[in-house]
């Protein structure tokens, strides 16, 4: 048995005094006090919730929350550009709305993660080797279209097969984690990003995205701040994903379009082909306007917009749901379609947009779907302040979860891997419906956790009888290295 970190010490003066001189630097930098209240928050978030090993994946997750509420604010305040989130009065109140938000699922984790004993299993051996998890690397890219197809066959148990999906993500962390070690191996790591890249953009939806953020974690977790390399490839990464983002922005409508009607086949290299083409257009057309196109990045990042619509329509002029919202989607997250075969569909979150905004927002007709956010969800069912409630019991539950994972998996690699990916993807979209939210972190727990918690039974069994060489040492490795520096 290994002792788990401690949560972070009381806050000292030191500490204390850079915070207060940081908030006080962003209020006035963007002559707005909201941006002090946020560089507040973000402070809560990497300073309350902490993990036992592994990335900090709880805090950036909760980081990239924090930019989607509240980026606009720092841009305008910097800019001086309008957002169109800025024509709607409320955008101020559902910005603080957005940030008590992140502050309640902060707080929820770490009540969470205190909810068990201080203590984890950790083997001493590695058990998953390099070769292994690269065979299954492969097997997941050859399968990916497969599962796919087949998983919209079976209703029943479509959300089960989708979930093997995300298995994945959890590879492409593994491998770039094993290639930091014992010192970042940068061909291979940003050669393997860049094919997950290209993989990502020939899908439907920004599944570039992704990839990048795994291996932003994978530095973060061993980030040496003496390190100018590791500052450069971080500052890069944070740029690249910005200027993908651009261009898709640019280029997703008449890619998505061509899709839709059949004008690009199936295969990779056609969708790469087509994507180049656009995105060649896009790059020779008029860019006179450059801060207008960064405009158009920062709204789409900045989700308060119809939020901020709901605040002005609600209760003035529809009243609250009284938890009816948050009530639908317990119920139907707890009705797994296996048991119950006529569950209805999800409604289309662009339904409830029109409904409560007054907006005729794109739908199901356009093959696209636009949500208010677990957020504004919260506001139309109990209004300020009660909506943190169910948010900070989701916070709570994440980090009972997180805790339960991470004394069940002995394998620290199987542990880290499958933690990494879960409470990313349950954790990182402000903009997600209560629903999806809630369906997705269950369906990730029971479809994934469950077979890894068997699958590290069988690993350990394995250890103790000694078939498994010794360790590939992270933490040895970590130490090796701030001796040598």
């Amino acid at each position: 048995m290994t002792t788990r970190e401690s949560f972070r010490s009381p806050v000292s003066l030191r500490e204390l005094l850079i915070l207060v001189g940081t908030v006080g630097v962003a209020w006035q930098v963007c002559d707005e006090w909201i941006a002090g209240v946020a560089v507040f928050v973000l402070w809560l978030v990497w300073r309350v919730p902490t993990v036992p090993d592994g990335p900090p994946v709880l805090s950036m997750a909760l980081t990239f929350q924090w930019v989607q509420g509240s980026i606009g604010i720092f841009y305008h305040g910097l800019t001086g550009r309008m957002l169109q989130a800025m024509v709607v009065d409320e955008y101020r109140q559902m910005t603080l709305i957005s940030l008590g938000c992140v502050t309640a699922l902060t707080f929820g984790l770490r009540l969470g993660l205190r909810a068990l004993p201080d203590r984890f299993r950790d083997s001493p051996l590695a058990a998953l080797t390099l070769k292994s998890i690269l065979i299954a690397y492969v097997i997941s890219i050859l399968s990916g279209g497969a599962i796919n197809e087949y998983a919209w066959e079976v209703p029943e148990l479509t959300q089960a097969i989708l979930a093997a999906n995300f298995i994945h993500l959890a590879l492409v962390f593994l491998i770039l984690r094993r290639l930091s070690f014992p010192t970042f191996n940068w061909p291979v790591m940003l050669g393997l990003l860049s094919f997950e890249i290209v993989l990502g953009m020939t899908g439907f939806f920004a599944g570039f995205r992704e990839p990048i953020i795994m291996m932003m974690i994978v530095i973060i977790e061993r980030f040496n701040p003496r390190r100018v390399q590791q500052w450069v490839v971080l500052a890069g990464l944070f740029v690249f994903i910005a200027g993908l983002g651009a261009i898709w922005m640019n280029v997703r409508s008449g890619y998505r379009a061509d899709l839709v009607s059949g004008v690009i086949g199936e295969s990779r290299e056609d969708r790469v082909n087509r994507l180049g083409q656009l995105s060649r257009d896009w790059f020779n057309s008029d860019h006179s306007d450059i801060m207008g196109q960064f405009d158009v990045v920062v709204d789409r990042m900045w989700t308060v917009y119809y939020p901020a619509l709901v605040l002005r329509r609600v209760p003035q002029l529809v009243p609250h749901t009284d938890g009816a919202i948050i009530t639908a989607a317990l119920v139907h997250v707890l009705s797994p379609r296996v048991f119950f075969p006529t569950k209805a569909v999800i409604e289309s979150d662009s339904a409830m947009v029109r409904k409560y905004s007054g907006v005729f927002v794109a739908g199901e007709e356009q093959d696209t779907s636009i949500a208010f956010g677990y957020a504004a969800e919260s506001y139309l069912d109990f209004g300020v302040p009660l909506m943190f409630v169910p948010v900070l019991l989701y916070g709570a539950f994440l980090g009972l979860a997180f805790s339960f994972f991470t004394r069940m998996l002995t394998v620290s690699e199987l542990r880290i891997g499958l933690t990494t990916m879960i409470f990313w993807l349950s954790l990182y979209l402000f903009e997600r419906s209560w629903v999806k939210t809630l369906g997705l972190a269950c369906t990730l727990m029971l479809y994934l956790g469950a077979p890894a918690i068997i699958l590290d039974r069988y690993i350990s069994r394995r250890l103790i009888g000694g078939t498994t060489s010794p360790a590939w040492d992270v933490d040895a490795d970590n130490a090796a290295e701030v001796h040598e520096s």
